[in-house]
């Protein structure tokens, strides 16, 4: 729960950053958000959650 957290927050900090430098318009923004709220409706949110925890636990054992 702690990793999610923490993605979220990450890249909602990153959305927030393009939208600030005008790189991301807010019409893009919303297609983003909702893509990644219909994609975690789906069966490729396991498999997303998976490669994610691999990543973190391949880092933290560098």
């Amino acid at each position: 729960m702690v990793i999610t957290v923490s993605l979220v927050t990450l890249f909602g900090l990153v959305l927030f950053l393009l939208l600030s430098s005008k790189t991301l318009g807010y019409g893009s923004a919303l297609i983003a958000v909702g893509f990644g709220f219909f994609l975690a409706s789906t069966g490729a949110a396991g498999p997303i959650n998976r490669f994610a925890e691999s990543l973190i636990d391949a880092a933290s054992n560098l």
